[in-house]
This record gives structure tokens, sequence and C-alpha cells, in this order.
């Protein structure tokens, strides 16, 4: 039977981690994966595992019984399966919400779904102080007893650390995965129950798989069922969606605010961010199309920049990084992203741009998105590695979202990418909470944009999206940004100011999309 406990903890370490990272990716398709969403989920489940491992302890003492362990662990299971089936209702209603950004609906459906777990999550936490007075028979042991038995509980954690992130939830989804963790730990709760208690005691309990088997069949999985929706999966990653409205797609990630790509086969004309990146070059005076020869896009998403840049530059190579491979896989069945010109690097765009051999006249960074920005993708550090893969002529451009009010973020940007870029430009995106950086390698004027524009507008023989391009760029230039921090590797507030961005965005009644 010791083994068999060992055994047990092992498995409901494991299920405890897995809990965890099922509850981040569950509130992740809806509330984004910030460090608060984390914060939050972290803490939480922490506070349930300590209510666990009082009330465990005080009841082991007074039922030092495996059937009263595997009868808590076989209602822990099973409240755990039924937690995305019971939460779909409400993070429906609040994906609804986040699409018109209703605060209040979206308080209190994150604060509903982490309710739920305090039910399973606390009975596991339960295990632990239960397996430790049963299998204590020896008080000289009971050291050993306990580091053994948090010793499993701690390898079975890390188990749970890996299988749902990088196995099953991109191959059978989050509502599954619950699913197989909860019936592996019940497998194992009943197999205890009837081995200590008896087959009779231990049959009520299959009621229990019956339910989890109807909800497996029947139960409706996925949370958001979007209008338009015609493709939906998860990733070790994201939640990916694509929508398609009169013949255009888009592709939407996680919470959903803010579109990352976009495609229509009859048009390249998106009025997004992304036709914006190609205007960099023209900060050099006397710069022509053809004279572009390679870019670098950091956060290829589905491909529309690169594809834009292909139309636009006759004689273009594009390299781009996209960490998510079933991202990549989206752009390519439902966005052409099949360019000829295009090579697709399916890595970190830090660590692919460093080891990049090549030399760009433009790097395009296209990965930030509020509440999430990578911050090793914002520091001194990381701008000096663009910087060396510029060419001479080379210009940085980068997405950055903001708020009405609020320039923090590019200040900030600007301030950082200044120590190592001698001109700094930045044009607000018409109808957006969107601007451009652009950082030229060398000193460089707007007027040459100006001047880029009169002259290649007046050939005719320029792609119309480039002029139009240089021509927003132009008429938005903001003022300068102001100086603030330098952001390095070591120390970069940069979740600290998106999170306080877009708590003082939706504080003061926003309802636009910060993309």
């Amino acid at each position: 039977m010791r083994k068999y406990i060992y055994f047990t903890v092992f498995i409901a370490g494991m299920t405890s981690l897995a809990a965890e990272f099922g509850a981040s990716r569950l509130l992740g398709n809806v509330f984004g994966t910030s460090n608060i969403v984390w914060a939050v989920i972290i803490g939480l489940i922490l506070i349930y595992l300590t209510a666990g491992y009082f009330i465990g302890g005080k009841w082991a003492d007074k039922s030092p019984y495996p059937k009263t362990m595997y009868a808590i662990l076989a209602w822990g299971a099973f409240t755990l399966g039924v937690i995305p089936y019971v939460a779909n209702p409400v993070l429906r209603a609040a994906a609804d919400a986040f699409d018109s950004l209703q605060v209040g609906v979206l308080a209190g459906a994150f604060v509903g779904v982490l309710v739920l777990f305090t039910v399973p999550v606390t009975l596991l936490g339960m295990v632990s102080p239960f397996a430790i007075r049963i299998s204590l028979d020896d008080a000289s042991r009971a050291g050993n007893v306990a580091g053994s038995l948090y010793g499993i509980s701690t390898i079975g954690s890390f188990l749970g650390s890996f299988l749902p992130t990088l196995i099953l939830i991109p191959t059978i989804g989050t509502t599954r995965t619950f699913l197989v963790f909860s019936v592996a730990l019940l497998c194992v709760a009943l197999a205890g129950l009837g081995s200590s208690a008896g087959a009779k005691k231990m049959l009520p309990y299959l009621l229990m798989v019956v339910v989890l088997a109807l909800l497996a069949l029947f139960g409706r999985g996925g949370v958001k069922q979007s209008q338009g929706q015609i493709y939906e999966t998860e990733s070790a990653y994201n939640y990916i969606q694509v929508l398609e409205f009169d013949g255009t797609r888009y592709l939407r990630l996680n919470e959903g605010q803010g579109v990352h790509s976009e495609y229509n086969p009859a048009t390249l004309h998106y009025g997004g961010p992304w036709q914006q990146f190609l205007a960099g070059p023209f900060f050099y005076a006397d710069r022509e199309p053809a004279s572009v020869t390679r870019i670098g896009i950091v956060g290829l998403a589905a491909g529309t920049a690169a594809r834009q840049a292909a139309a636009v530059f006759p004689n273009v190579v594009i390299d781009g990084w996209e960490i998510d491979p079933k991202i990549v896989q989206a752009g390519r069945d439902y966005f052409d992203m099949n360019l000829p010109t295009l090579n697709v690097y399916v890595q970190d765009g830090r660590w692919g741009l460093e080891q990049s051999p090549e030399q760009y006249d433009l790097i395009i960074v296209d990965a930030y998105r509020p509440p999430y920005i990578p911050p090793h993708l914002t520091t001194q550090e990381f701008f000096q590695i663009a910087a060396d893969h510029l060419k001479p002529d080379g210009v940085l451009a980068i997405n950055v979202g903001r708020a009405p009010n609020d320039r923090r973020l590019i200040d900030g940007l600007a301030t950082t990418i200044e120590t190592l870029f001698p001109s700094i430009y930045v044009m607000d995106i018409p109808g957006t909470f969107n601007s451009i950086l652009y950082a030229t390698f060398q000193p460089t004027s707007a007027e040459a944009l100006f001047d880029n524009l009169v002259r290649l507008q007046a050939r005719g023989d320029v792609h119309p999206l480039l002029v139009e391009s240089m021509y927003l760029a132009w008429s938005n230039l903001a003022p300068a940004p102001q100086q603030t921090v330098i952001f390095t590797d070591d120390l970069s507030p940069i979740e600290w100011l998106t999170n306080n961005l877009i708590l003082n965005f939706l504080l003061e009644g926003g309802t636009e999309v910060l993309e």
C-alpha cells in the first residue's frame, strides 16, 4: 500500500501543476497572458493549496485512513474535470464583453472562473498531509517519510509543467487536457478506494467516470464561437482564431483585442499598421524602391507585412521570424503566406535575428501587443542586435500601441533606441492607437521623406501602396518623444508600463482596440 500511496502523491503533484497551467490557458484565451493574469492565477492556486494543507492535516489526524484520502482525491479529480464545462458559459460571456471592453463583466468573469478552482485545488492540497500521516508508522522516520513524499510530489509537478503546455494543449485542446488529468487522477483514486475500502464502497464513485465520459462526448469545447470564425486552434503559445468578413480574413490571438494579420486576395490596402513599415527606408535622401533588397521581420504572424513588402519592393528577399508554428501554418493555409521570396523561421525573433548572417535594409518589429509585450524585445541589448544586422543605410521600424493620452511606452522605447540610432521618428496611424517608430542607422531628416514622396509620386511607376504609406507617415509625424528611462535586459519596466496603460485606458472608458 505504501508504494501505491507514493504513486498517488506523484500523480496528484502532476495534476496540481497541470491545473495551474490549464487555468492560465483557460483564462488566457479570453483575458490574455500578461503578468497580471499569471500573478493572480499563481497566487490564488497557492492560497488554495495552502488551505488544503491545513485542512488536510487536521482531517488526516481525525481519520488517518487511505479510504478517506482516496475519497477526497476522487472528488478533487472529478471537480477538476468539470471546470472547463462549467466555466465555458462564463468565458463566452467574457469573450463577448472583451470585444466591447465591458470592464465590469470582465472582472466578474475573471473572478468567477478562478473561484471554480477553489474546490479541486484545495482537495488536491489535502493529499500530501494525508499521505504523510498514513505512511508515518515510526516517529523517528518522520523527516524521511515527509521528505520522500514531498520529493515525489515535486517530481510529479515537474512532469505536470511540461505535459499540458508542450504536448496535450497543442494536440487535444485545453478542455480535453483537463479531462485527461482528471480521469487519470480519478482512476488512481478509485483503485486506491477499492483496495482500501472494498469494491462496494468504490462503486458509487464510478458515476463520476460516467459524468466525465458524457461531458467528453457531448460537452461543448472551445471558449469562443465568434461571428465569422472559420478556424480555431490552440498551440503551446496561443489560442488562434481566423475570422472572415466580406472576403477579408483576420488573425486574432488569445483575448482577441487587435488584429495581427489581414488577407484579401483582391487588395493589399488594409489601413492597418503593416503598410506603414514600408516608409522606413525613405528617410534617407534619394532612396529607390529597388534598392531595398533584404527585410527582416520579427513577429511575422500570418505575413501581411511581408506580402505588402514583396509587392512594393521588386528585388526584396524577406526573412521572417515567428515563434508559434501553428500561426505559421494558419498563415499558409488561410492567408496565402507562400511567397517564394519569404524565408520563414519558426524561432524566437531575438534569437533568430542574432543568429542571422544577413544584413538588412529594413528590420521590422511587429511583436508587441498590449497587454503582452515581450520584454526581451524592448531593451538596449536587443536594439544593439538589430543595429548589428542593419546595412549602413538601414532602418529599424517598430509597431507600438499607445493610449490617447499616454505615450510613455513610445517615449521609453525611443529613449532606449536613441542610445544606438542617431535619428528617431514617430508617426501616429490615423484612426488607431498604434504608432510606428522609425530609427535610422545614419543621421537623416524628415524632409528627405517628403522629397522622396514628391519624386516617386511624380514618376508614376511606384506601387500606390508605397506612395500611400509615405504620405501617411509624413502627414502624421508626431512630436519628438520625451526622454525617459533606458530599458535594459537587467531592468525593463515594460510590463508595469503596459499594465498601467491598459488599466488607465479602461478606467477612462476607452472602447477602441489597442493592437
